[in-house]
């Protein structure tokens, strides 16, 4: 089993590639799904950051807005520490669990003789670098696109320029990130030449195994 980690940032496509590799037969776990299922009334660390940050941050039927949550940790390195603190270990757990059950299952195939299918897993996150996560996997993919075209992206989505901008400068350049790649799907054209771009590098990837 590979463990590939797929990783980008506003805008850059990331989503995209993941799905994309879903297509192509990898398993895929949107860690940024996993940690918003935490912050459900019945999430691991629901009690834990109402604990920290207080019932204001609850609506009317008692769940987390993240919107409000959001606005309390950005531009607070010691509130954002703290949600990390809480929310970051439990998605690592997650992962672990992730690549377990995949590995129980390739087992079992093989045991069985069977086709185990595609041997890729892969863990999509925004921040997958900046939490030091990215080493816990064999092969880094960056999902990359001009930073223009990202705001062109978002801006698209709904968000005005300034909260494009805003957002960008609360993150890792791309460009940045690819001094981690080992894979730089390049977004920047059609869905359908992102495609290719993705099929490319997983042929790499398995090529590897053989």
């Amino acid at each position: 089993m590979r463990r590939v980690g797929l990783t980008g940032g506003l805008a850059s496509g990331k989503s995209f590639v993941g799905d994309t590799l879903v297509s192509l037969g990898c398993s895929l776990l949107k860690a940024d799904e996993v940690g918003h299922h935490l912050l459900e009334p019945d999430g691991e660390a629901y009690p834990l950051v109402v604990a920290a940050f207080g019932h204001s941050i609850l609506e009317p039927d008692g769940r987390i807005d993240r919107t409000r949550l959001a606005s309390l940790v950005f531009g607070h390195p010691e509130r954002l520490r703290a949600l990390n603190d809480i929310i970051h270990p439990m998605v690592f757990k997650e992962e672990a669990r992730f690549f377990e059950e995949l590995a129980r299952k390739q087992a079992a195939a093989h045991r069985e003789g069977m086709h185990a299918g595609c041997k890729v897993g892969v863990v999509e996150a925004a921040i997958l670098i900046e939490t030091g996560n990215h080493e816990s996997f064999e092969k880094m993919w960056v999902a990359w696109c001009p930073r223009e075209l990202q705001i062109e992206r978002a801006m698209h989505r709904g968000l005005s320029r300034a909260q494009a901008l805003s957002r960008l400068e609360h993150q890792m350049p791309l460009d940045e990130k690819l001094a981690y790649a080992d894979e730089v799907i390049d977004t920047s054209g059609t869905k359908e030449e992102t495609r290719t771009n993705v099929e490319a590098a997983l042929r790499r990837l398995l090529e590897e195994c053989e």
